[in-house]
């Protein structure tokens, strides 16, 4: 099964979809916001056009308030992975959401469901403060953490407070995905990518980034909703309460978009057996290609159709 994976703006969804036509294969989106309905400017969601001639999966299923999490994706990706061989046709996850990716990679360990009331407890308190939390309950974890890592910090002292046992005690019991994985990660020049970035931001406040982010605003949506925590909502929000103008928040989306993609740079470069394949300067045709090729080296099963 085919995983391509890179950061925010590499172009991965085009690549996935030009060789998914070639191969009759369907797209799986390992993104956790393109899943949510409403945020399709702000996800940067493939066309309409694309969608309907390449069948893709978990894009714009669920409302902007549900929580969704690596551990749900993995089930339903393991779900669709079934279905689509069922049809007889292949596999292609395609993302940048590191956890997601991690879901398949390196596997889960069968911790206990999200607890969405113990959850927003959390995420009402000041992070700094949870981290100190954690650095007293489990040290190990700590230490693989982000301070500044919101999201994982939250998960970890939820499963100490839900199994009383500290997260790092459960490393080491994943479960590996049923299929392998032919992992390509997408990579591009530094200046390129943020040159691609800003220009994306542009463009997506010219399709209507401010009107799209209103309207979920208008939903009284709370802190904890993912559209809430998501680059160019949270920012624009930002705005709608007056905290700063329109151009602050628009720079603030590409700053945050950029220090997002080094992020998931640095979390994919620890990936093991990686095909890495530098875009820069190359056409969508000759990425698709290499893909291609990388793909049929690793299965020669594959089929083409041009």
């Amino acid at each position: 099964m085919l995983l391509i994976l890179g950061p925010t703006a590499v172009g991965k969804s085009r690549v996935a979809a030009r060789v998914a036509e070639a191969a009759g294969a369907e797209v799986i989106s390992a993104d956790a916001r393109a899943i949510y309905r409403g945020l399709e400017v702000g996800t940067d969601r493939p066309p309409v056009e694309l969608l309907q001639r390449v069948p893709h999966h978990l894009i714009g299923v669920l409302p902007p308030t549900e929580h969704y999490d690596a551990a749900r994706f993995r089930a339903h990706c393991e779900r669709l992975v079934e279905e689509i061989h069922a049809r007889g046709r292949r596999a292609i996850v395609v993302g940048g959401s590191t956890l997601y990716v991690r879901a398949l990679t390196r596997g889960l360990f069968p911790g206990p469901p999200a607890d969405p009331r113990l959850r927003r407890e959390l995420s009402a308190r000041p992070l700094e403060e949870l981290y100190r939390e954690l650095e007293e309950v489990d040290p190990q974890a700590a230490a693989r953490i982000r301070p500044g890592d919101r999201v994982r910090i939250v998960r970890a002292l939820e499963v100490y407070r839900l199994t009383g046992r500290p997260i790092s005690q459960h490393w080491g019991g994943e479960r590996p995905f049923p299929w392998p994985l032919v992992k390509v990660g997408l990579i591009l020049d530094r200046k390129e990518l943020y040159r691609r970035i800003e220009a994306r931001v542009e463009d997506m406040f010219r399709r209507g980034l401010e009107e799209e982010a209103r309207r979920l605003w208008e939903l009284g949506l709370p802190p904890e909703a993912p559209a809430a925590r998501t680059i160019g909502y949270q920012e624009l929000f930002a705005h709608f309460r007056g905290e700063c103008t329109l151009e602050e928040a628009k720079r603030k989306v590409v700053a945050h978009t950029k220090a997002y993609a080094r992020r998931q740079l640095a979390f994919f470069r620890a990936e093991q057996d990686v095909h890495w394949l530098d875009v820069t300067g190359r056409s969508l045709e000759e990425v698709a290609n290499e893909v291609r090729r990388i793909w049929l080296g690793e299965d020669p099963t594959l089929e083409w159709r041009g």
